[in-house]
C-alpha cells in the first residue's frame, strides 16, 4: 500500500508548527513584508499573553479578598481591615474595567491566531495565496487584520466615554 502524500510531507511530520514551517516554501530573511508579519505575530502573542497574566491574577486577587472577608468577619476582625479588602475589590475590578484585560487578551489572541494562519497559507502557497503574486496579497491581508484589530480596539474604548457623555 502506497504512502500517503500528505501524512508523510515535512511540514506535517511534526506537531511544532515552527518546524512545520521550514518545510514549507521559505520567506527571504530580508523581506519586510515577512519580516513585519512576524514582528506583528510576536507583538500579538506578547501582548496577550501579558493580558492574560494581568486579568487571572486580578480575578484571583479579588475571590481571595471576597472569600476572605465574611472568613475575618467571623474571627472578629477589625472593620479597617474587611473594609480595605472590600476597598481593593472595588479597585481592581476598576482597573480591569478600564484596561480591558479579559477583552484584549482575547482579541489580541485571535489576531495572533489569524496572523499565523495567513502565515502558513502563504508559505503553503495554499488558499487566497494560490495566485499570480502572492506576497502582495499577503501584505493586504496582514494591514487588513491588523487595521481590523485597531478599529476594534478604538471602538472599545469609545463606548464608555459615549456612556458618560449619554449620563451627563
Amino acid at each position: 500500500m502506497a504512502a500517503d502524500p500528505i501524512s508523510t510531507h515535512s511540514a506535517v511530520e511534526t506537531a511544532d508548527p515552527r518546524e512545520a514551517a521550514a518545510g514549507l516554501n521559505p520567506a527571504p530573511a530580508d523581506d519586510p513584508i515577512f519580516n513585519r508579519l512576524e514582528q506583528e505575530i510576536e507583538w500579538y502573542s506578547r501582548k496577550s499573553g501579558r493580558c492574560q497574566r494581568l486579568y487571572k491574577w486580578l480575578k484571583f486577587v479579588e475571590i481571595v479578598a471576597a472569600a476572605a472577608i465574611p472568613l475575618l468577619a467571623g474571627f472578629d476582625t477589625p472593620r479597617g481591615v474587611l473594609a480595605g479588602l472590600g476597598a481593593l475589590i472595588v479597585v481592581l475590578e476598576g482597573l480591569q474595567h478600564v484596561n480591558q484585560y479579559q477583552s484584549n487578551w482575547i482579541t489580541y489572541r485571535s489576531t495572533c491566531e489569524a496572523l499565523k494562519h495567513e502565515k502558513f497559507l502563504y508559505l503553503a502557497g495554499a488558499g487566497p495565496y494560490e495566485v499570480e503574486h502572492p506576497h502582495s496579497l499577503l501584505a493586504e491581508r496582514i494591514e487588513s487584520l491588523i487595521s481590523q484589530e485597531h478599529a476594534k480596539w478604538v471602538s472599545a474604548r469609545k463606548e464608555p466615554e459615549k456612556a458618560r457623555e449619554q449620563e451627563a
